[in-house]
Formats: C-alpha cells, sequence, structure tokens
C-alpha cells in the first residue's frame, strides 16, 4: 500500500521519479474525458485562455487547435508538469500562441481580466479552498467570460472517495458543492453536466 499511496498521490504535485511515470500517462488517461469536457462548449472564439492545472500539457494543446486565432496560458503547480507541458506545446510555445508556467491557483500571477476562457481538469480536487481559487479565476477572467471544470468524479462515486481517503489533500466534489462555491465566488449562469454512464463532470460558469 506504501508504494501504490506514493504513486497515486502524485497526482496532487507530480515530482521525482514517480511524478514522471504519472505524468506519463496523464496526458492520455485524462483524454477522453477532457475531449467529452470540450463538448459542452458553447460556440466562442476566445482571444486567450488558461488552462489551470495543466499537467501534462495535452488540454493546452487541444485548446490551441480548437481556437487557432487563440493564445494559451497553461499554468501547473509542478515544477515536473510545466517542463512536461512545455515540450508537449513545444512547436506553439515557439510560435507565440502558447506560454506554460509554474503558478499556485490561489494567488494567480495574471493580469485581471485578461483570458476569455478558463479550464480546469481533473485538478480542483486538490485546490487550497475552492471560493479562494475560485474568485482567483474570476478576477484574471474578463466580463461574460467562461470557466469550464471537468472532473472524472461527481463526488459520490466509490473508487474516487476511496482515493480521497488515500491522497492527503484530496477532496471531491459534487456539481452542488461546485455550483455553491463559483456563486460565492461571483459566477452566474452555472451549469452542470453528468456523462449519462460515468460518473463524470463538466461545469460551466459564466462571470
Amino acid at each position: 500500500m506504501g508504494l501504490f499511496k506514493d504513486y497515486v498521490s502524485q497526482t496532487r504535485n507530480p515530482e521525482g521519479f514517480l511524478g514522471k511515470l504519472m505524468l506519463g500517462g496523464m496526458n492520455a488517461g485524462h483524454a477522453k474525458l477532457a475531449d467529452w469536457g470540450f463538448t459542452h462548449l458553447p460556440a466562442i472564439t476566445p482571444e486567450n485562455a488558461v488552462d489551470l492545472g495543466c499537467g501534462g500539457g495535452r488540454n493546452a494543446g487541444e485548446l490551441l487547435k480548437m481556437f487557432p486565432e487563440a493564445h494559451v496560458t497553461a499554468i501547473d503547480y509542478s515544477a515536473l508538469s510545466v517542463g512536461k507541458a512545455m515540450n508537449y506545446n513545444r512547436a506553439m510555445i515557439a510560435a507565440g500562441r502558447c506560454v506554460v508556467l509554474q503558478g499556485d491557483v490561489s494567488d494567480l500571477q495574471l493580469p485581471a481580466a485578461s483570458f476569455d476562457l478558463a479550464t480546469a481538469f481533473e485538478t480542483i480536487y486538490f485546490w487550497p479552498g475552492l471560493e479562494k481559487c475560485f474568485a482567483q479565476v474570476a478576477r484574471v477572467l474578463r466580463p461574460g467570460g467562461i470557466f469550464m471544470i471537468c472532473n472524472e468524479s461527481d463526488g459520490t462515486d466509490p473508487t474516487s472517495l476511496k482515493f480521497e481517503k488515500i491522497i492527503d489533500g484530496m477532496k471531491n466534489y459534487t456539481v452542488e458543492d461546485i455550483d455553491a462555491a463559483l456563486r460565492s465566488a461571483g459566477f452566474s449562469e452555472v451549469v452542470g453536466h453528468h456523462h449519462p454512464s460515468k460518473p463524470w463532470i463538466t461545469v460551466l460558469a459564466r462571470k
């Protein structure tokens, strides 16, 4: 159990050898969830998007493909994740369309009202206080900007609740939990979507 716990705990802040192993599977492992989440985005043409908790950088890359005129900023707390995401998106970084930064979502060092779209895939489980972090997201979004959250857990599924007991600092949230925190942080028009056969959820909110 010790090695398994050490490994799965790398989902929070990948580092060292086990962190590299975790990141190696993260892009592929979360791809189907992310692609399902993307189908819920409304018809928008963002100039600037930010992917928070970017992990290995795959979803930032998908944003670059979906919105060929947009600039994408990818942020992660883990230095190892930042390196992986930079390598994954190196062509777009060289083209001036992408930047990858190390940062803390509870204290985003980004200009206010500078993004049209923010995304967070499989990451809010580890954010230090939803309302505080969501308020930071609201601060960097422009009026009318969209924040999309996509989780494999709906906050009630047994597998995720088991991992919550194993991984330090992990907290699963229901759509209702997320909705309440978003509204407290200043978002409106919050809409939740639940996968028809999996415990996956996507929550969209407008500033």
